[in-house]
């Protein structure tokens, strides 16, 4: 399922990006074919200007300023007297720019389009000298040309030039810049699916990874949840069959097992609590000591049942408030107690201590932390005690331990935005440390 949530998300991701991308190539080509085109529309008007300018002001015009204008600017010239062809245009050697046919097709492109209708007026000056541009299609070679037309009327003589300039070097342009933005648009694609499927990959990590554990979490509770209800099953089954004595026995299993089901449905519940954000915290100030004091005091007769020794060490100076869940606070101190008590072997060692440090730099933390003298924690097993339903000893599921403990007390932590963390301790067994902030 993820792997075609990753495909079309990817697909996705870069389909739009890729979209975007190339809609963006197709407006800036857009506007800069359309500029290209305007400037080398000026340029010709320009030019033309210029050659109007230069023929007004000779009498005679001689092939060899004909032949250095097209020269100069790759132009074409079909001089008319009359309609009538100078001689510089019969000698002229016939090329696609400078054929006779694409001429003849100009001149006839702007007696069609800009013809003089009959019967207007015609100015009343001697002299007169006006000029046309215009860009057409040549039929015959099938592309496009600026052309121009300048009329020169004297009297009763009348001289046209026509003058074409082909878009073939525009086009060329036009056509490299199109060839260089299909390369990049394909490369650029290329490397938006590459970082579309990178970046969909960790997006979905975090989800994938919760899916496995919300999998995980739902077959170690089945697991766990079977073992009680089996029991309890089994002994209603032989409850009718047996004498009062072991009817009694099997009450006291079934009511042990139904405690037992009873307090892992409830730590299930509160982790659930935890993950939809529903986890209720109510701060308060705390007198953090005095809460460790009678949180000790109660696990006293436990660790005497064991042989095992609890000390708790104290500041010597009055400490202030924590603002904190004295129950949930109480919690964590005693799923850590319990824990030291129940993995702890007999005449072994468990130690409570309290420290408030941090005064002097302004961020004021209430350090405390529970070591014990049992049979300790491995490198691999630290890295994974707080995850949900994790033991690191196989034999722990016979003590009546479910592997939730250390994940309530870590989220109840991170509740308060504290830390809690866990070490070896000097006599060999763990040492668990959490870190709480002072009341501001």
């Amino acid at each position: 399922m993820y792997k075609k949530v990753h495909l079309r998300l990817t697909v996705l991701c870069a389909g739009i990006t890729a979209t975007l991308m190339i809609v963006m190539s197709l407006c800036y080509l857009y506007i800069s074919e359309t500029s290209l085109y305007r400037n080398q529309y000026n340029s010709f008007k320009n030019d033309i200007n210029t050659i109007a300018t230069n023929l007004e002001q000779q009498s005679v015009i001689s092939m060899e300023w004909l032949s250095k204008m097209e020269a100069q600017g790759n132009y074409a010239f079909l001089v008319l007297d009359n309609d009538i062809p100078f001689l510089y245009n019969r000698l002229s050697q016939p090329s696609e720019a400078s054929s006779d046919t694409v001429l003849q097709e100009s001149l006839d492109f702007y007696r069609q389009s800009f013809r003089i209708s009959e019967g207007s007026e015609l100015p009343s000056s001697p002299y007169v000298s006006y000029h046309t541009e215009y860009r057409f299609l040549s039929p015959s070679v099938g592309k496009y040309y600026f052309g121009s037309v300048i009329t020169i009327e004297k009297k009763s003589s009348l001289l046209q030039i026509v003058v074409i300039s082909p878009l073939s070097l525009m086009e060329k342009q036009i056509l490299q810049q199109r060839i260089r933005f299909l390369f990049i648009d394909l490369g650029s694609i290329f490397i938006f699916i590459v970082f579309s499927w990178i970046f969909t990959g960790i997006l979905l990590k975090p989800i994938q990874e919760s899916q496995q554990k919300q999998t995980s979490f739902i077959a170690s509770a089945s697991h766990e949840l079977r073992t009680p209800l089996a029991v309890i099953l089994s002994s209603a089954e032989c409850f009718d069959n047996v004498g009062h004595d072991q009817q009694v026995s099997f009450l006291k299993t079934i009511r042990q097992e139904g405690k037992r089901m009873s307090r892992l449905i409830e730590d299930m519940l509160t982790l659930t609590e935890s993950d939809n954000h529903r986890f209720s915290i109510h701060k308060k100030p705390v007198e953090l000591d005095t809460l460790l004091l009678n949180t000790c005091e109660a696990f006293e007769t436990l660790a005497k049942e064991k042989s095992l020794s609890l000390s708790l060490s104290l500041p010597d100076d009055a400490l202030p408030s924590c603002d904190c869940d004295p129950d949930r606070i109480r919690q964590v101190i005693s799923i850590l107690l319990h824990n030291a008590i129940s993995y702890t072997p007999e005449h072994g060692k468990i130690h409570v201590s309290l420290l408030y440090t941090g005064k002097a730099s302004g961020k004021a933390n209430f350090c405390f932390s529970v070591s014990d003298s049992g049979i300790g924690i491995s490198d691999d097993d630290k890295k994974k005690i707080f995850d949900r339903f994790y033991r690191a000893e196989k034999s722990r599921s016979a003590k009546g331990h479910f592997g939730l403990g250390l994940s309530i007390a870590f989220e109840i932590v991170h509740a308060h935005h504290g830390s809690i963390t866990v070490a070896d301790s000097e006599e060999g067994g763990a040492l668990f440390t959490v870190n709480l902030p002072a009341k501001s």
